[in-house]
């Protein structure tokens, strides 16, 4: 027994909701296939040898990328106020080295073989570059949307750095609420 009331409809899901889970799952079976493919060729302890090599290679990777960031980050924030900022290319690239590294310690080949990719320079470098610029294309067009005009006035501050104190009065309270008759607490703490 319905009523005239409508039923509501779920909303609809997004692409990506849908083939991401789709494109992990094709992921792990392709490699499991490839293990398998290699353990047949060359033997389950190599296999086992390449995935330990490849676990410790990364490891590695991370770590160093990681005190590298730690350094990096250090020498910032000891830096005397104005001076200036050291643009050499040592602080660039760590993220995508970290990300290499844990692509290393996955197991699996393809993740392997992506992970040595990305510890080349000449592939981190254009890799890099090419996030940048779409993640700048994202923030344009996000700036130019509905919420653009908020991120601007969040951040408007009067040039001469001064506050001027004061309290909001709502016109559309009652009158009664706005005059209690009482003193008002001060505008300062």
């Amino acid at each position: 027994m319905t009523t005239g009331a409508p039923t509501p409809t779920a909303p609809r899901r997004s692409r990506a909701r849908t083939l991401v889970p789709l494109g992990i799952a094709a992921w792990l079976v392709l490699e499991i296939w490839l293990l398998t493919l290699v353990a047949e060729a060359a033997g389950g302890f190599a296999v086992l040898g390449l995935l330990v090599g490849a676990g410790v290679l990364g490891a590695m990777v991370i770590k160093r990328a990681g005190r590298r960031a730690f350094t990096n980050l250090t020498e910032t924030l000891q830096q005397q106020p104005g001076a200036a900022v050291p643009t050499g290319s040592s602080g660039k690239g760590n993220g995508l080295l970290m990300l290499g590294g844990l692509l290393l310690m996955l197991p699996g080949l393809i993740s392997d073989a992506l992970g040595l990719l990305l510890l080349l320079p000449p592939v981190r470098s254009r890799l890099g570059r090419y996030t940048e610029r779409s993640l700048e294309r994202r923030m344009r067009a996000a700036s130019s949307g509905p919420l653009g005009n908020a991120f601007q006035q969040a951040r408007i501050h009067r040039p001469d750095g001064k506050v001027v104190q004061g309290e909001v009065i709502r016109d559309d309270a009652p009158r009664s609420d706005r005059d209690t008759g009482g003193p008002r607490p001060p505008l300062t703490p």
